[in-house]
């Protein structure tokens, strides 16, 4: 099998800073090395796939319980510390159990729809802030570094479906405990380029090169920590409840610590990464804005008289996708140019034979979904804006393509992609009606980065002009 050597790796990877370039780094292995090749970093070696039909084989072949790659670094924190894993780091019979319980709750539309009112709410502060903001600036429209509000934004709406609360992350003093977990999350993404490939780095090497390992251990706990006052809070609430005869309300996290279905180190851990999941999701999604003609691409056909309505739950507004299919369509289409997982990682559990190669049972794969959606083979025209290319015709008419599947594929596609769209729509919808949203004159381009997902590499500055009707 083609592929870089060992050294050229290195070279790559850790001279040339290849850790912020990885899915440039794909579209550069793939012309040279074509469909399949393999990787070497440190004692690791990895499959990378990058080819649509290829890439549904791989996933077509996965049994009840996938393993996901590049999860070394997260299970050694959390038996260093005790903690459970969550739905993301879990394996086997224990993700399998986190799941048939998750599923319930957050993977259907019909489930995720009663959080809608809670997620208003929250847009209603976006609407507020990008007010505030823009009214700092001379030219009344200009919001700058919407990479800032879009993150507290992402925050804010999973924490409130999460944790049943608000944190405060759009108000003008965002409350102290909140700065220090998004103090945390920062932290997390400065410790990327040493989790991503933990397996390249000896364990030797940390008491001489302490710092890395410990930034991320102090990430997640601070992350850890976080989750624990919320959850904590909420039981507390519950149980003084209960005590005084009253009945028990609430939503997802009010169901677990009432069911019990998952011990509370568990409900720990799944909140935790499904927060930190969902803020990086959601505020990555609304970044890759950025990199985009956003005169064209927020005002593809999507006028007033296609996003009347409130968007609460009872009226549905977002459940009616063909209602909205334009929506879905740019939505799709951001996600298509700018993936927010550039690549997914699997450890394969049997042999498997691929494009013509033998891959043992253990090996890594890493399938390289940037480079699959921008292949003129699998879309015409792949750098064009072309929304209308996932425009259902009918209920009966699917665009399926393994060439583009951010939300991942089968039982193991990402477990809050309700959520993630959920916010979205909605979000958008509202902005939509209020703005209209280009890219300010002093926004210069601004070129997409990996930093454990794919972002922009410098602040965004945008125009939020008020529409007349």
């Amino acid at each position: 099998m083609p592929g870089p050597s060992t050294l050229s790796n290195l070279i790559e990877f850790f001279w040339r800073d290849g850790f912020s370039r990885i899915h440039e780094i794909q579209l550069e292995h793939r012309k040279k090395y074509g469909k399949i090749f393999k990787s070497r970093f440190g004692p690791q070696l990895v499959v990378s796939i990058a080819d649509r039909g290829l890439v549904a084989e791989v996933l077509r072949a996965e049994g009840v319980a996938p393993q996901r790659a590049n999860m070394e670094s997260w299970h050694e924190y959390r038996d260093m510390r005790g903690r459970s894993n969550g739905l993301i780091s879990a394996e086997g019979e224990d993700w399998l159990n986190m799941r048939s319980v998750l599923r319930q709750l957050i993977m259907r539309p019909r489930d995720v729809a009663v959080f809608s009112d809670d997620v208003n709410e929250v847009v209603d502060d976006l609407v507020t802030r990008v007010c505030a903001l823009r009214a700092q600036e001379s030219d009344g429209t200009t919001v700058l570094n919407v990479n800032d509000l879009f993150f507290k934004y992402a925050m804010e709406g999973v924490a409130s479906i999460l944790y049943e609360c608000r944190l405060g992350c759009l108000e003008t003093n965002v409350p102290q405990k909140t700065q220090d977990y998004i103090g945390a999350l920062n932290l997390m993404f400065s410790s990327f380029k040493t989790t991503m490939y933990a397996g390249a780095i000896p364990k030797w090497l940390r008491p001489i090169i302490p710092k890395p390992w410990e930034e991320f251990c102090n990430s997640w706990d601070g992350l850890f920590k976080f989750s624990m006052i919320h959850v904590d809070k909420r039981f507390s609430d519950i149980k003084a409840q209960l005590q005084r005869g009253e009945e028990v309300k609430g939503g997802l996290l009010t169901h677990l610590l009432v069911t019990r279905e998952m011990s509370i180190e568990e409900i720990y851990a799944n909140v935790t990464e499904m927060l930190l999941a969902g803020v990086d999701t959601v505020g990555f999604i609304f970044l890759s804005n950025g990199h985009l003609p956003t005169s064209v691409k927020l005002n593809f056909p999507l006028h007033a008289s296609q996003t009347k309505g409130s968007g609460t739950a009872d009226d549905g507004m977002w459940r009616r996708r063909r209602r909205f299919g334009s929506l879905e369509a740019v939505c799709q289409k951001f996600l298509r140019l700018f993936p927010v997982l550039p690549g997914n990682g699997r450890i394969i559990q049997d042999d498997l034979v691929v494009g013509g190669y033998f891959i043992p049972k253990g090996t890594q794969l890493a399938l390289c979904h940037y480079s699959t959606s921008l292949e003129e083979e699998n879309f015409s025209d792949a750098l064009e804006f072309q929304p209308q290319r996932w425009v259902r015709k009918d209920a009966s008419d699917r665009v399926d393509n393994f060439g583009s599947i951010p939300f991942g594929y089968g039982i193991r596609s990402c477990v809050g992609r309700r959520i993630a769209e959920l916010e979205m729509h909605l979000a958008l919808i509202r902005l939509i009606q209020k703005f209209r949203i280009e890219v300010s004159p002093v926004t210069t381009e601004v070129k997409a980065k990996t930093h454990g997902l794919l972002c922009p590499s410098a602040p965004i500055n945008l125009r939020f002009v008020d529409r007349e009707n």
